[in-house]
């Protein structure tokens, strides 16, 4: 069990830290908006990743330097623009109404499920950290699989306990001054991490 709890214990202090992809989350489930949606496509993709770095396909892109700048730019452009939308919404920010949450109609799947995938596979943290580093160690750990599992699990709560958990926010996040607050960090996270991104590059 020891491997388990060491992929578990790196793989949320890996992901547990505010971040594009973590913010995502946190606001669709204060919206209450396709929560399990975005909540699978994280956890789905991260154990994806977490298969794939200790399979060794980060052995294989570290020998292409130009892919990981390709993915590297896409992400910083994602971020950037994505910022702009949060500084947009926070500079007009609405009411959280439970009776208006719940409909769909400010928010369709397509375009929910289109944004968690991008910031989860346009993030280039996402494959240093996850294929690169959690699949490096997990390689050389003695039960490889067993770590995997552990990592995968806690991938799977944080975001189960990240998304629903979100909710018990809502009475604070009840007024246009809260959203305001909220997307004014969401934008400021984004646009620091695009910067960051592209200065890297």
């Amino acid at each position: 069990m020891s491997s388990y709890f060491a992929g578990l214990a790196l793989m949320l202090s890996l992901i547990v830290a505010i971040g594009a992809q973590n913010l995502f989350v946190l606001r669709q489930g204060l919206r209450r908006e396709y929560v399990w949606v975005v909540v699978a496509i994280c956890a789905v993709s991260d154990a994806v990743l977490t298969v794939a770095g200790i399979a060794g396909v980060g052995a294989v892109v570290e020998t292409h330097p130009t892919v990981l700048a390709i993915v590297r730019w896409a992400g910083a452009v994602f971020l950037l623009v994505y910022g702009l939308l949060a500084a947009k919404r926070a500079w007009r920010p609405k009411v959280l109404e439970p009776s208006e949450a719940a409909e769909p109609k400010r928010t369709t799947l397509a375009s929910v499920v289109a944004t968690c995938l991008a910031l989860t596979w346009l993030n280039p943290h996402v494959y240093l950290d996850t294929v690169f580093l959690l699949g490096s160690i997990g390689a050389n750990n003695a039960l490889p699989w067993v770590f995997a599992a552990g990592a995968i699990t806690g991938s799977v709560v944080w975001f189960t306990a990240l998304g629903f958990g979100a909710r018990a926010l809502a009475p604070v996040l009840s007024t246009p001054r809260a959203w305001r607050i909220l997307d004014a960090l969401i934008a400021v996270v984004m646009i620091a991490l695009a910067v960051g991104l592209a200065l890297s590059a």
